[in-house]
């Protein structure tokens, strides 16, 4: 028994914890730095605006922010159908298609060079609306081949690889078709030809907006509700849905999973076409990298609202639109930073750090685990 007692005596014991790191466990750091962090954002945004706001010497009139808040709306309109295509395919297949902003510069290209016969026909003066049907449908079958074309050569092979396998392979195939472009169009910018029928204003409900900008807005709603419509009442809406959920068992149902996630790269495709001639009527010009930002900052739309919802890619697109137009001079021109649009690039990434901090499931995205 005594032995035995000495035995217990010197066995082990576990070593007494230190106080620092008791305390460090039970104080909730990270939440303290979030909560900091956002205090201080908050404190930053509010200063800054009132600064603007306040200003006694170049103030922005109430119609210089109506200008923002209606170029904010179709900016997001154009981010809102980049994003589509981004949710949609993340939806299906849980990989970020890094290369669709190439699809969105493509179907711009398609339709500069239609443009340029158009206008040398003619067309583009006295045939207007048919102009920019024609331009549509070349933009956004040209959008659609590249996106399938993608689909085929560049993921199916990947489809049961690593994840991490896909996400390399689509900045490979960004790059391929950003300098494929450069190559056959040339580095330079080229300036869209101007549709004389859609210089000027348009009043709507007293407020003056320009006839580019408002049809964004239009064709944009316009795709977003067929889109639901297309996913909510259609058969292959219906599939795509029931392949989200699971592949395996909606093949066992009888559903062609290839063909399905064709679809959604094709439709993602055109939504991306229509996009890229917004963008072009907008800006007019198209570049052979025109892509790569609008693309980078549709996936923070995306993000923004929960990367894989629908909805949330629309909200998140306008709303990136709204604050990469208002807040760049809201924030920075009350405390003179010069030419504070330039800083847009920097308010949008900005937004995509923060949300990936404070909600990396975005606005309607969900905290449960991604599925396997």
């Amino acid at each position: 028994m005594t032995q035995t007692r000495q035995h217990e005596d010197e066995s082990p014991r576990p070593a007494a914890r230190s106080r620092t790191a008791v305390l460090a466990e039970r104080i909730p750091i990270r939440r303290i730095i979030l909560v900091t962090l956002g205090i201080l954002i908050t404190v930053g945004v509010l200063l800054g605006s009132w600064k603007t706001l306040t200003l006694s010497e170049g103030r922005i009139s109430g119609a210089g922010w109506r200008d923002f808040l209606v170029f904010g709306v179709a900016l997001g309109s154009i981010y809102a159908l980049i994003a589509l295509g981004y949710s949609l395919v993340y939806g299906i297949l849980l990989m970020i298609n890094f290369a669709h902003g190439e699809v969105f510069m493509m179907g711009a290209f398609a339709s500069y060079y239609v443009a340029q016969s158009l206008d040398t026909a003619g067309l583009l003066e006295s045939s207007p609306v048919l102009s920019i049907l024609i331009l549509l449908l070349v933009a956004t079958a040209a959008s659609m081949a590249v996106a399938v074309l993608l689909e085929r050569v560049a993921y199916r092979p990947l489809r049961n690889a690593p994840r991490l396998v896909p996400l390399i392979t689509a900045i490979g195939a960004s790059l391929f078709l950003q300098y494929t472009a450069a190559s056959f169009f040339g580095g330079n910018s080229k300036g869209y030809p101007d549709i004389p029928a859609l210089e000027g204003t348009w009043t709507i409900l007293g407020i003056p907006i320009a006839k580019t900008l408002a049809i964004t807005i239009v064709a944009a709603a316009l795709m977003m509700v067929g889109l639901t419509q297309f996913i909510s009442r259609t058969t292959t809406g219906r599939a795509m849905r029931a392949v989200a959920e699971d592949k395996e068992i909606a093949s066992l149902m009888g559903i062609n999973v290839n063909r399905v996630i064709v679809t959604t790269f094709a439709v993602g495709g055109f939504l991306a076409g229509v996009a890229g001639v917004m963008f072009a009527l907008v800006f007019g010009l198209v570049q052979y990298n025109m892509g790569f930002i609008p693309g980078i900052k549709a996936f923070t739309a995306a993000v923004l609202g929960g990367i894989g919802s629908v909805t949330g890619a629309a909200i998140g697109g306008l709303i990136l639109g709204l604050v990469e137009s208002v807040a760049p001079v809201l924030l920075l021109a009350g405390i003179h930073v010069p030419a504070p649009n330039q800083l847009r690039d920097v308010v949008a990434f900005s937004i995509l750090v923060l949300i990936l901090i404070f909600r990396p499931g975005g606005i309607m995205g969900s905290d449960q685990p991604e599925r396997g």
